[in-house]
Parts: C-alpha cells; sequence; structure tokens
C-alpha cells in the first residue's frame, strides 16, 4: 500500500494519484508494498527502493549510506508495543532531492499519529527533510512514553517484591511466580527498546552529518533529537539495569522462603531427634531392664521424651533461631 501526501497551506494531505502529484508529493509512505508498487516508486523518485532483506541487514554501512545523491537510512521501530511483546522490525528512510520515501512492513503508531497531525496543524513539513525531522520526534516521543509506562510498571512490581500482600508462603510462592513472568516481559521489552535507540543513535547521527536544507533550525532540531535518543538509551539501561536487580533480589526471597522452610524441617528434626533416642532405648528386648518393672515407669518414659524435645526448642528460642 502507497500513501502519498502534499503540502497544502502548510499541511500534508494525502493523495491517491501519484502520477498527477509526481512534482508535488513530499513524502511516499509504502506499507507492505508489491512489487508493482515498488516499481511505480522507484520509477518516481528514480533510484532503487530497499527492499525487505537490505532493510534487515545489520552491518551500519548496509543501514545508512549515500548512493546516487540519495541517503538511505534504516532504523528497526516497535509496533502494538502497549504490550510487553512489541512487533520489532525495520523501516527504510530514502530522501532524494527533497523528497522522503518510507518503506516499512509493520505499523508503528508514529506513522499514524503523524500524519493525522501534519494534516490538521502546520508543523513546518514543507519538504522530505522537515517531514523526516518531524517524524523522527514523533517515534522518539512515542518511545519516551513506552519507556516511561515501563518504569512505572517496573516500580509497581518492585513494591510487589519488596512489599508483598500475600501473609501465607504459598500465595508468596504463586506471587513469585508471576512475578518472574513479569520481570521476563519486561526485559525482552526494554531490550527491544534499547536496539531501537540504537539504531535511532546511529541513524540521528548520520543525519547531522550529511548535507540538508531547512538552515540551521533543522540542524538544531536534529541536534535537539539526538540528545534526546541520547538521553532515552541512558534511561533505558538504567530500567535495565533495575531489571537485573529485581531479577536477582525475587531469586534472593525465593532462595529465604525456601531457606525458612528448610529451617523448619532441619528443628523439627532435632526437636524430635532426643524423644525418639529414649523411646528407642526404651523399646528395646533387653530382660534386664529394671525401668520395666517399675510402677512409674511409663510415665517416667514420657516426661522424660517431653522434656528431651522442650529443651532443644527452648535453647532454639533462645538464640533467636526461631
Amino acid at each position: 500500500m502507497i500513501k502519498a501526501y502534499i503540502v497544502d497551506n502548510e499541511r500534508l494531505r494525502a493523495v491517491d494519484d501519484i502520477a498527477a502529484h509526481r512534482d508535488a508529493i513530499v513524502w511516499a509512505d509504502l506499507l507492505s508494498p508489491t512489487a508493482e508498487e515498488m516499481e511505480r516508486i522507484e520509477g518516481w523518485l528514480g533510484i532503487a527502493v530497499p527492499t525487505r532483506e537490505e532493510m534487515e541487514e545489520i552491518e551500519i554501512s548496509s543501514r545508512l549510506y549515500t548512493e546516487n545523491g540519495a541517503h538511505f537510512m534504516t532504523a528497526t521501530l516497535p509496533a502494538h508495543a502497549d504490550g510487553d511483546r512489541p512487533e520489532m522490525s525495520p523501516v527504510a528512510f530514502v530522501l532524494s532531492a527533497g523528497r522522503l520515501v518510507t518503506v516499512r512492513f509493520h505499523e508503528p503508531r508514529a506513522f499514524q499519529t503523524f500524519p493525522q497531525r501534519a494534516e490538521k496543524a502546520a508543523l513546518g513539513c514543507s519538504t522530505g527533510e522537515t517531514v523526516l525531522v518531524t517524524l523522527l520526534e514523533v517515534i522518539v516521543d512515542r518511545l519516551a512514553d513506552i519507556l516511561e509506562r515501563a518504569g512505572k510498571e517496573i516500580l509497581d512490581i518492585s513494591r510487589a517484591i519488596f512489599h508483598p500482600a500475600e501473609t501465607k508462603a504459598s500465595q508468596r510462592d504463586r506471587s513469585f511466580q508471576i512475578i518472574l513472568r513479569k520481570i521476563g516481559r519486561k526485559e525482552h521489552l526494554v531490550s527491544n527498546l534499547q536496539d531501537s535507540l540504537l539504531t535511532l543513535q546511529r541513524l540521528s547521527s548520520f543525519l547531522g552529518a550529511i548535507p540538508l536544507g531547512g538552515g540551521k533550525d533543522l540542524r538544531t532540531r536534529i541536534k535537539t533529537l539526538a540528545r534526546d535518543v541520547a538521553s532515552l538509551s541512558d534511561h533505558a539501561t538504567g530500567l535495565s539495569q533495575k531489571i537485573n536487580f529485581l531479577l536477582d533480589a525475587t531469586l534472593g526471597m525465593i532462595n529465604i522462603e525456601q531457606s525458612a522452610i528448610i529451617k523448619i524441617f532441619s528443628v523439627v528434626a532435632v526437636v524430635f531427634l532426643p524423644p525418639t533416642l529414649v523411646a528407642s532405648i526404651y523399646g528395646m528386648n533387653f530382660e534386664i531392664m529394671p525401668e520395666l518393672r517399675w510402677d512409674f515407669g511409663y510415665p517416667l518414659a514420657l516426661v522424660l521424651m517431653v522434656l528431651s524435645a522442650l529443651l532443644p526448642f527452648w535453647y532454639f528460642k533462645r538464640r533467636g533461631w526461631l
């Protein structure tokens, strides 16, 4: 699918007929284009548009380069990022002779919200360069919102770990299992955002080094964009470190719970060991055991077993082991 936009009264306006507005189009957005649509855009732009296989190359030289006077840039962007499993896919940006072409195979939200805003308000999108910079600013704002939401959810996970509402050990065990799954999903989300920000950081550096129209104001916006991306990248790194800390803390809390259970079994075993010894002694079948013929032999054995159980328990309580 191809969406083409022209400038109308300092706003973007979508057009259906590319041939009729051939010279006025400043932005052509290709979503999962067919071979025929690729050929149409290449004929309009005069250069080859990157294929999906070329966009998925990880080398910087394959993602950021200049060829035949056109500048090719590729960044990995998330889509459907309201959950913890965003769809990550590369998006290609091609600048040529003041016109912008974007090629993508998924639907990041910025590509839905930006055209709507640009059609209603004058955002200064008069050329392909200004459209690109404004679009990148919307993309960075979207990534900032996702990171902000992830940060709040990570804070909620931290509260659940260190201030659990459950009082029973069995309930806490189930809660820790749920927390571990949440931590894994947040790590997956933040890791994907770090990869996306890394590609945007390289793209903004490349964009700031190539010759562009728009004057000093556009250069200033590109520098601001690069600083924002770097700041978000640092923030994502901090969230990643916090996630690792929460993972270690959760595993530590689970170990503490397990150690407490093992300690209880150990104490019970030690407490019942002396009574077992007494019962074993008087359960032996020797002929000469005077206590067996005493009138108070049986009560004496019971008292010995009770005392031998209470004394270790009292000692443990006094030492603070219980």
